[in-house]
């Protein structure tokens, strides 16, 4: 190869001399990426469209401005827990006033409105649990044609109770959104086919309940076609659609012709239904109980101040509402003239793949032609490649074994280099967490650079720089085509990867399919325009090839990111998240980058890359490690998640006696960092123990495990003993009214339970025993949960706290039963309170940085 094909790539001397990138355009060339990602991706990652007023105001237009204060009114009522005023009277109160003011304006010659305040009680089982629930309230509202006789709805949901804090985002923000669109379409003179069923519903955050007691009980739920899910894992930002169909593309595709600021991806969903996600939504709820497809969508960025006191109006801008509000009308709108309501099971065509690029775009193919795609695509890379291949033996004049074989040798290179890439973050992450440094990048998200982004970029480079100096292929081949070769065999991992997870079913694999499909066009042009063998002028193709896939790979990448740091701060402490963050960091740079590393290895400087990033990722370790950097938490905007409940444990023996009385505290953490930080503070945590040792003797520990997460993690809890005793606000009574025996073998007992709004049952029987029947679900009883974990029931009053009365039949062979038959714990959860002197006391010694979410509660362990 002459000089002056060498010259066209960059003209300098350096390169017509050692073959060599001049360290320059190196340094050019690294800044290039990093510029586009900050002055690109993160603009239009943050991009919010204006908000309009209402002297904006015009016929068919969502009106942020009212949205917002409707918005600023229901939050203010405050923390709305199912079961107090503020969630059953006042918080119903304001939505059925707002009603009201839309119906007074309704266009009566094209509407019809119906306002219906729904009252249930149910029950089902969610994992080893049994919920029941009494009295929970739903406003159902029915926005009709007039006169029609459709029996085909569309369904739109939100809740509005809270845990924590006012819910302006969790789920507040929705709900108004949904009230400004009622507003807009009942009051303009646009038609739809289809009614549309509003379901503001009063019970979601403790456990989907309200959702449950509409698909099952009100009368609207059977012509419910479809649904529209809105739901916050966050506040403030954009709405991301998380979950679709199942089986039904056509939804997807109504979201890409009718929505406004699209923001999706599969690769969300397969997230979030692998159980990586620490939440759910009424979603499933309309799917398991309804058979009803559908969008699930929801806020997403800031998850900081997700479940917290800083859930407030505050924190979300008035262009956030905007954006959601002109997405879900436009949505709603055209779901509601949709053909495939009248006959959903039609359509049911399979999976989408779907993904939006920076927001300006959106794209959806169902999976079968994905499939097509992904094959096509890797099957085309292999045909290049070798066509390739045969370019350079021909032009080098070697034989295509000799190719073939130099070939092998890189793709082994390349194989290392992507386990490497992989697999120094993780160690990263793990070293960490092995010392208790996890969680560092929770306040300061740019240490993942340095933590995870250049230890994969040195486990890229580090094997490419081996077989530069190791592996002479530019005896006989150019060193262009040389790195060619590199560029060759990683488009050959990622097309064997495209393959195998398309073979297992990711519909995700389409995010390794991008930079192939770019890779491939670029080496076809420069195969057909000769460019190919003229040194390194093919870069130029190359690099602008891959300017597309690296904004939309950074952009997925940083998404996720930025969505799964505050979840992993309410994650548990049992898992280090951290693994999952070094993964996921790794596996972008890799796809984002792959195709630009390779080129560095021609760096004249190339030792001195490799120093650079040892030096970043040493740097960014002790910032994280030794600096206020790495610390994890800032109070208000980054806080510790700590959950505890002020405990009355007491023990009743099968005679009466009290074995047992104790008070404490018992905590749950909520991130990795346990107890850690607070060792250092003011508090004082003299006896704090783990709860290992209790539940080895004791059922569920002998205390009030409150929800699924502390049983899933019931050795990560802590117990603080206290000597003054607590004093519940309220009694929670277990009476036993009667004990009949039925016959030679079974016993029947009958019971009276009172309480707060929320209670719990522990029910065991010794291993002599069964329960043969009794007045709560059958199949929960035939199906239960495993031996190790007892059955429990969980009892939620809404509006209506009348006693609950139940039975429970017992059978024991020998027809003994005037010995211990079953334990029976009960616990009183006293949510709306803050407890005694001595627990306000006790949660002031906090530090600031501190979110707590405590009250108090009794536990009663009976023996019968």
């Amino acid at each position: 190869m002459d000089d002056e094909e060498k010259l066209l790539f960059n003209g300098s001397v350096e390169t017509r001399r050692n073959g060599k990138l001049s360290s320059y355009l190196t340094c050019g060339f690294v800044l290039f990426w990093v510029v586009l990602f900050f002055a690109v991706v993160i603009p239009l990652m943050y991009r919010l469209p204006t908000a309009l007023t209402i002297e904006d105001a015009h016929e068919n237009v969502f009106i942020a401005e009212r949205a917002y204060k409707n918005l600023y009114n229901l939050s203010n009522i405050g923390i709305k827990l199912t079961g107090t005023e503020k969630n059953e009277v006042e918080a119903v109160n304001f939505i059925q006033n707002e009603l009201s003011k839309i119906k007074e304006d309704l266009q009566d010659d094209l509407f019809d409105l119906e306002i219906d305040l729904q009252h249930s009680s149910g029950s089902f089982i969610t994992g080893s649990l049994l919920r029941i629930y009494q009295g929970v309230q739903n406003i159902v509202v029915k926005l009709s044609p007039e006169n029609s006789t459709s029996e085909t709805y569309l369904l739109v949901n939100s809740h509005f109770d809270s845990m924590s804090g006012p819910g302006a985002g969790d789920a507040g923000f929705m709900i108004v959104t949904m009230l400004e669109v009622i507003r807009v379409i009942a009051t303009s003179r646009q038609p739809i086919d289809h009614p549309i069923v509003f379901l503001f519903n009063g019970a979601e955050e403790v456990g989907l309940l309200a959702s449950h007691a509409f698909i099952t009980q009100h009368k609207w739920a059977p012509f419910c076609k479809a649904v529209i899910n809105l739901d916050a894992a966050g506040s403030g930002g954009r709405d991301v659609l998380f979950q679709t169909g199942p089986n039904h593309p056509w939804l997807v595709d109504y979201y890409k012709r009718y929505i406004k600021h699209p923001f999706a991806t599969t690769m969300a969903e397969e997230i979030f239904q692998a159980g990586i996600i620490p939440s759910d939504t009424d979603f499933r709820q309309f799917r398991t109980y309804g058979n009803i497809p559908g969008l699930d969508m929801a806020q997403c960025f800031n998850g900081f101040v997700y479940h917290t006191k800083y859930d407030t109006i505050d924190v979300i801008p008035r262009e956030s509402l905007q954006n959601t509000g002109d997405n879900i009308l436009s949505l709603v709108q055209g779901l509601a003239n949709a053909t495939e309501l009248h006959d959903t099971e039609a359509h049911k065509t399979g999976h989408a793949v779907y993904f939006d690029f920076l927001g300006i775009f959106f794209f959806y193919y169902s999976e079968t032609n994905g499939i097509l795609l992904n094959v096509g695509v890797a099957g085309a890379t292999f045909i290049l490649i070798f066509f390739s291949m045969w370019r350079m033996a021909s032009v080098s004049q070697v034989s295509i074994c000799y190719i073939i074989r130099l070939f092998i040798i890189l793709q082994v290179m390349q194989v290392i280099s992507f386990v490497l890439s992989i697999y120094f973050p993780i160690v990263v992450a793990n070293k960490m967490d092995s010392h208790g440094q996890s969680l560092t990048y929770y306040s300061s998200p740019y240490l993942i650079i340095g933590l995870y982004v250049t230890p994969s970029l040195i486990g890229q480079i580090l094997p490419q720089l081996i077989s530069y100096l190791c592996v002479k292929c530019h005896n006989k081949i150019s060193k262009p085509y040389c790195a060619q070769l590199k560029l060759h065999s990683h488009s050959i991992n990622l097309a064997v990867l495209t393959i195998f997870l398309t073979c297992l079913g990711f519909r995700s694999s389409y995010i390794f399919v991008i930079p192939l499909i770019f890779y491939n066009i670029a080496l076809a042009l420069n195969l057909m325009t000769a460019l190919h063998d003229r040194g390194y002028a093919w870069i130029g193709l190359l690099k602008i090839s891959q300017i597309i896939p690296f904004l939309y790979i950074s952009y997925l990448v940083y998404t996720i990111i930025v969505v799964l740091t505050p979840m992993y701060g309410r994650s548990g402490s049992a898992s280090n998240w951290d693994f999952n963050i070094a993964v996921l960091a790794a596996l972008g740079t890799v796809v984002s980058c792959g195709f630009l590393v390779p080129l560095l290895s021609t760096s004249r400087q190339r030792s001195l890359v490799i120093l650079t990033l040892v030096a970043t990722t040493a740097l960014f370790i002790i910032l994280a490690c030794y600096t206020r950097l790495g610390f994890p938490y800032r109070p208000k905007t980054n806080a510790q998640r700590i959950d505890y409940l002020e405990v009355r444990n007491m023990f009743y023996e099968y005679d009466g006696t009290v074995s047992r009385d104790e008070s404490g505290y018992l905590i749950l953490y909520e991130d990795r960092r346990r107890e850690k930080p607070l060792l250092d503070t003011k508090m004082n945590l003299t006896g704090l123990v783990s709860l290992e040792s209790n539940c080895k003797k004791h059922m569920m520990c002998g205390m009030p495990l409150h929800d699924n997460r502390c049983v899933a993690q019931e050795f990560q809890c802590s117990w603080l003993p206290r000597s003054e005793p607590i004093e519940p606000p309220g009694p929670t009574k277990l009476e036993m009214l009667s004990k009949t025996i039925i016959n030679a073998t079974t016993v029947h007992f009958e019971f009276k339970l009172t309480g707060p709004t929320s209670m719990r049952l522990f029910i065991q029987a010794y291993n002599d025993v069964t329960i043969s029947d009794w007045s709560f679900l059958r199949t929960y009883l035939d199906k239960p949960p495993p031996a190790h974990i007892p059955r429990q029931i969980n009892f939620k009053y809404a509006n209506d706290d009348s006693p609950f009365n139940f039975f429970i039949d017992i059978s024991k062979l020998n027809g003994n039963f005037n010995v211990p038959l079953f334990q029976l714990g009960v616990s009183g959860h006293y949510m709306a309170h803050d407890g005694d002197s001595e627990s306000i006391k006790f949660a002031s010694s906090f530090p600031s940085y501190s979110m707590l979410n405590h009250w108090p509660a009794l536990y009663q362990r009976y023996i019968f």
